[in-house]
């Protein structure tokens, strides 16, 4: 458990206060989850993207089990293309929403072809552009695919970046500049990762486990959620 030298996030916790506290619960984070990274499986950008669109409002499992067949059948955006969304529908019907997801996923892969040569495109921009790609799925796609430093805000970033007082916003953009502010962007991608590990495994949404949270001495919600 972290030495905790600087107080919870109060009204009147300093920048300088926060971003020491910061420091200390990021320690933490990489002394518990070290090899913390996405969970979804692929191999290109491309399937980093397509992988990421099926992740919307469901689980990386669910995602990583209808993937490789239909990768092995569109393994790039040239051969997803040439295929309709009634065609792509059998490969992802386990996943929630398969049928609108096929459909993004047809029209993206015809913009990455029509605009890019077929690749994915590499700024937040370009990938904005296509069907059903919005900020938090680009910056998944530029952190996995690329390395670019950024930091994407799903449901359970916001709610840790609340509960440990890094942000008191709810809209997932302003959560991300929060974050941005605080830490350093060596840090944001790793960061990412982190906080949804400990999301998913001890600060649930409904009843977090503050008992057996390390991040306790340093969480200005520990036990009151």
């Amino acid at each position: 458990m972290p030495a905790m030298t600087v107080k919870p996030r109060t009204a009147r916790e300093s920048k300088r206060n926060r971003r020491e506290r910061a420091g200390q619960i990021l320690a933490e984070l990489a002394r518990l989850y070290p090899d913390a990274a996405t969970e979804l499986d692929f191999e290109t950008p491309f399937q980093c993207l397509i992988a990421t669109l099926l992740s919307a409002q469901a689980t990386d499992v669910s995602v990583n089990l209808a993937t490789p067949a239909l990768f092995a059948a569109y393994p790039d955006a040239h051969a997803l293309a040439a295929a309709t969304p009634e065609e792509v529908e059998p490969y992802i019907r386990t996943i929630g929403l398969f049928r609108s997801k096929a459909r993004n996923a047809v029209a993206t892969a015809r913009l990455l072809v029509e605009r890019h040569g077929g690749e994915v495109p590499g700024t937040m921009e370009e990938l904005t552009a296509l069907p059903g790609v919005g900020r938090k799925t680009a910056n998944v796609v530029l952190a996995n695919a690329y390395g670019v430093p950024t930091i994407a805000v799903d449901t359970h970033v916001g709610r840790l970046a609340r509960r440990l007082g890094f942000s008191e916003q709810t809209d997932p953009d302003k959560v991300e500049a929060d974050l941005k502010e605080l830490l350093e962007p060596d840090d944001w991608i790793f960061a990412h990762h982190a906080l949804i590990f400990h999301g998913r495994r001890v600060c649930h949404a409904r009843k977090p486990s503050c008992a057996a949270c390390t991040l306790c001495p340093l969480c200005p919600s520990c036990g009151k959620v």
